[in-house]
């Protein structure tokens, strides 16, 4: 395995996805020329290699961070330039993170730490601008004219320690695009509000998980109301820790309202402060604070809820109301353990999702009838076994069906009992009920963006690409910063697309071994042998925490095992992968 030190520069279109829903075809076409014309000159010209080009942007390696970050400025400026005079709709600008980093090398590819440090600090990056790791920064100083600004220690996804980052100040009167071109879309008809994540006032950092459980409460709460256009967990918790200007966030998050406060719990006790801020006039609405003992933190998110709603939509429905409150976790003790749960579930590991496990057990002890926890861990059966790492898989797969079936007849007035369920259809191969029970999820909570999400698989199963593809962009809207590469990849791997496959699994950071299994049957079926093998032996090294697929032998056990978790209504569409693994290398 050969190894190096690089600097690793990380491109992506802003607005990519609304662009490519406006015109496919002519952004494409901006795109291409783009590159060909002006950013691969460019990055020749300071001894850059494109590493790979992704649907939205670019993985760019340079042997000096100093030629690293020229490169970046001069995109931004050259990018900036071949816009200035051209249709603000269609205008293209990129956010550009660089890392410095060891890399492990395969190929024409590369991967590890410093590749993904590189693509979440080009999440960071405004629209036109350049973010750069201390260790990038460190060796530019002094070597490039530019101003540099110091932002911090960043706790970036996935990356265990924080990074210390630098945004680039590029020329105002070169390298941002007409204004227009960077305006906000239209804010949508209805009232729209994004809940930022609660801060954590305890004093205690363990306790961040209940300040982020009222969070999360709050959304899905006022997401029942159709009258909203409530913002996602997932965009909301994107500005987790960042002391930004709430005019701005909301401009990023296309969001009219922000709510935003804190909670402080101690002992018995809990403080809750909210404050309602409209960022359009940049003005305070309505703020309020709770002294409560912390067995009224239901009546307090009522309250929450019930302000939020009279002041944006008007007059409410009592049994609307009503209907929120039979929602709740009705024993403190059982809510705690469910938000620790939730905490773990959402971090996306083995590890995590065994203590989700963990944690959901003991609520249900206390509360065997908890619609929410029963629900949520039917999905994390549903993972253990997508995942493959069931110990038992057909019991956790009967299981987690079971259970979700168990959640909505309880309560079949929640969109996360319903989607459980769902779910738990799709993969017992009930395609028909699937859709039933996604339907009746939109029909209850039409914000949740997870129900979307999970509609778009479905759809796909069902060989509906259109739909699916119809789906994705409603998440993003809901989700600005949201990625749906899987589902666009397996969308596109059905109307035989291969190279967009490729365009949208690559950019995947940390892909799990189905992820690398679809991209090695679509570089297959595109007859590059050497990525194919190259993807290959990628999957194989990360089944190692899958004990079900390490220990195949018959090609049976491969087709049984893809037959389950890719259930095509579409018999073809199944063939047609299976034959694609099998010239990637698979025994299928």
């Amino acid at each position: 395995m050969e190894r190096r030190l690089a600097a690793i520069l990380s491109a992506d279109v802003v607005g990519y996805t609304r662009l490519m829903g406006v015109d496919e075809a002519g952004t494409l076409r901006r795109l291409t020329d783009l590159r060909e014309k002006i950013l691969e000159p460019l990055i020749a010209e300071h001894h850059g290699r494109v590493v790979k080009l992704m649907g939205d942007g670019l993985l760019v390696e340079f042997g000096s961070a100093v030629d690293s970050v020229a490169c970046a400025i001069a995109w931004q400026d050259s990018v900036a330039l071949h816009g200035a005079n051209r249709d603000a709709s269609t205008f293209l600008q990129f956010r550009i993170g660089i890392n410095l980093g060891d890399i492990i090398v395969e190929g024409d590819d590369i991967h590890g730490d410093g590749v993904n440090i590189a693509a979440r600090l080009e999440g960071l990056a405004e629209p036109g601008g350049i973010c750069l790791s201390d260790d990038i920064y460190r060796h530019a100083k002094g070597k490039i004219e530019t101003q540099f600004e110091d932002m911090g220690e960043q706790d970036l996804k996935n990356v265990a320690d924080p990074i210390r980052v630098y945004s680039v100040a590029v020329e105002q009167s070169s390298a941002t695009a007409p204004v227009s071109a960077i305006e906000p879309l239209p804010l949508p008809e209805k009232p729209s509000i994004a809940v930022l994540p609660f801060d954590n006032m305890s004093g205690d950092p363990e306790q961040e998980y209940f300040s982020d459980g009222i969070t999360e409460d709050l959304i899905t709460e006022l997401s029942r109301f159709k009258e909203l256009a409530v913002l996602s967990r997932n965009s909301s918790f994107f500005f987790k820790g960042k002391n930004e200007d709430l005019k701005e966030v909301g401009r990023k998050l296309n969001a009219r309202y922000i709510l935003e406060g804190s909670v402080r719990k101690a002992g018995k006790r809990v403080r809750v402060t909210a404050q309602l801020i409209d960022t359009a006039k940049d003005q305070h609405i309505w703020a309020e604070r709770y002294d409560r003992g912390l067995e009224d933190i239901f009546e307090v998110q009522d309250d929450l809820v019930r302000h939020i709603t009279s002041i944006l939509v008007g007059r409410l429905e009592a049994r609307r109301l009503t209907t929120v409150r039979q929602q709740s976790i009705d024993q403190l003790k059982a809510y705690d353990l469910f938000l620790r749960a939730r905490e773990h579930f959402f971090g996306w590991s083995l590890e995590n999702n065994n203590k989700a496990r963990k944690y959901l057990c003991a609520a249900l002890e206390l509360e065997p009838n908890n619609a929410a926890a029963l629900a949520l861990l039917s999905e994390v059966l549903l993972r253990m076994w997508l995942n493959g790492w069931s110990n038992d898989p057909d019991q956790d797969l009967k299981q987690a069906f079971n259970l979700a079936t168990r959640a909505v007849e309880i309560d079949d007035s929640d969109s996360r009992t319903l989607t459980a369920l769902g779910m738990a259809c799709l993969f017992n191969g009930y395609l028909d009920r699937a859709r039933a029970h996604f339907d009746g999820a939109l029909r209850v909570n039409p914000n949740d963006m997870r129900v979307i999400v999970y509609y778009s698989r479905h759809a796909v199963f069902e060989g509906d690409v259109e739909k699916a593809v119809d789906l994705c962009r409603q998440a993003q809207e809901l989700n600005p910063y949201g990625k749906y590469n899987w589902n666009l990849g397996l969308a596109s791997f059905v109307a035989r697309n291969y190279g967009e496959v490729v365009s949208l699994l690559s950019s995947i950071q940390n892909p799990p071994a189905t992820v690398l299994a679809l991209l090695a049957a679509s570089y297959a079926m595109l007859g590059d042998e050497d990525k194919a093998a190259s993807a290959y032996r990628r999957f194989t090294s990360a089944i190692g925490e899958a004990p079900m697929m390490k220990d195949f032998t018959e090609p049976n056990q491969w087709r049984n095992y893809y037959a389950q978790r890719w259930p095509f209504r579409n018999p073809n569409h199944f063939e047609h992968l299976t034959d694609a693994l099998r010239k990637a290398g698979m025994p299928i």
